[in-house]
């Protein structure tokens, strides 16, 4: 992630008899630093030395910050180093996938833990689905690398448009079965913790701006290719969403108004040429013209297609480039428009490399005429199929770092009194 951040702005006391806010930008700086003497946060923060020893006082209780001994002197007496603890906690990320379930277990620094996956029918059985949630969870946080440690929150990446200001509603247009609702207010009852939840090519976004490819762009656009297909955007370092939660919905671009109708109500939806369906359904179209394929006379899905191209299948790469190329087409568009310094992509088309970049940076490179737009990086995602479910325990984590009330008391461990190496 990138390191850079507003700190003398966001540690001005404006009210000083709200120290809270105060001590949570301390809270967030030692994250950012990793480890940091009181010298070091007071002239970051330009705050005087005091009202840093004031507020590491109310902080060291929390248990999420240690001192961990002397520092090395620049004359005068050797300073006290101050750790945020990575291991003090930990989250619970879950990706929603359209026919998958994901949980990741992190620390409070993205790492995952522990990591459980289970195929589902996710759109069509609301009830399973918040089932194998519920079991992958305890999965997870019965596993030894959890230890003892608390639990901060779950967060939760849906398949489907999301407003953060509606916090339990889901697109009934494109999760029908859910009725609207994602009900997963019991899980987080159970284990005393929140829930929070967005989209899931937004948390692909941010996961990939904390941790990922984006870490030193102020803007990113992450394109997550699956049964869905979806694009989540950080504009200055956060989460742009719109208006009502809706931006970033490339999948439903018209492309085609003659095309197949999409289950948005639209025809010709970019999902119906590059989502899962699509493809199966332009594999099996094709299929006649290439007898010799290795996907002939097979019930074919997307994971068929996918082993195929990586063989160099003819009919298997014909598929692609041609998805690739309404991709590039649907991308293009969106650079144009949102001028993003990197685009990210992920999904499961995202395991086929550079058989899927080349024809989208070509298609890219012919319909951004704008040099500084056509020179954004197009690359593929490098946390892999964790990146969503990831993304969605970072959401946990940023809530915590800009309000620490969400995380829970943690011991706090005894002073070393030894110098740092």
């Amino acid at each position: 992630m990138n390191n850079e951040h507003p700190i003398s702005k966001g540690l001005r006391r404006s009210d000083p008899s709200r120290p809270r806010p105060l001590a949570d930008a301390v809270l967030r700086l030692i994250w950012h630093q990793k480890r940091v003497s009181r010298a070091e946060i007071a002239n970051l923060a330009g705050l005087s030395r005091s009202t840093v020893s004031e507020i590491i006082a109310e902080i060291l209780p929390t248990g999420l910050v240690a001192e961990i001994g002397e520092g090395p002197s620049r004359g005068g007496r050797r300073p006290i180093v101050l750790e945020f603890r990575d291991d003090a906690c930990v989250i619970l990320g879950v990706e929603m996938g359209a026919a998958h379930v994901a949980v990741a277990l992190t620390d409070l620094r993205g790492r995952v833990l522990a990591w459980e996956t289970q195929d589902h029918p996710v759109r069509s059985d609301p009830t399973g689905t918040r089932q194998v949630i519920a079991e992958l969870c305890a999965k997870c946080l019965a596993l030894p690398a959890r230890g003892e440690r608390p639990l901060v929150g779950i967060g939760v990446a849906v398949p489907s448009p999301f407003d953060p200001s509606l916090p339990d509603d889901l697109s009934t247009v494109v999760l029908p079965a859910w009725e609207g609702s994602l009900g997963l207010g019991e899980l987080g009852e159970k284990y005393g913790v929140p829930i929070l939840a967005d989209n899931d090519a937004n948390l692909g976004a941010l996961a990939e701006h904390w941790w990922g490819l984006g870490g030193e762009a102020d803007n990113l656009a992450y394109i997550k290719v699956a049964t869905g297909i979806g694009s989540g955007h950080i504009i200055g370092n956060e989460i742009y969403r719109g208006a009502t939660g809706v931006a970033g919905e490339i999948g439903h671009i018209s492309i085609d108004p003659n095309g197949k109708k999409c289950i948005c109500g639209l025809h010709g939806c970019l999902v119906t040429y590059v989502g899962a369906h699509g493809l199966v359904d332009r594999a099996t179209e094709l299929l006649p013209e290439f007898p010799q394929s290795v996907l002939a006379g097979r019930d074919l899905a997307i994971q068929d297609i996918e082993e195929a191209a990586l063989t160099r299948d003819p009919l298997a790469m014909k598929v692609i480039r041609e998805a690739a190329g309404h991709l590039g087409t649907a991308v293009a568009g969106m650079m144009n428009l949102m001028n993003p310094a990197v685009v990210v992509l992920g999904g499961d088309m995202s395991r086929l490399g550079e058989l899927v970049l080349d024809p989208l940076r070509e298609t890219v490179s012919s319909r951004t005429l704008v040099s500084s737009v056509a020179a954004a990086e197009i690359l593929v995602s490098k946390l892999g199929p964790q990146s969503v479910a990831v993304g969605a325990a970072t959401l946990v984590l940023k809530a915590g770092l800009d309000d620490s009330r969400v995380f829970p008391s943690v011991a706090r461990p005894q002073s070393n009194s030894g110098p740092v190496t």
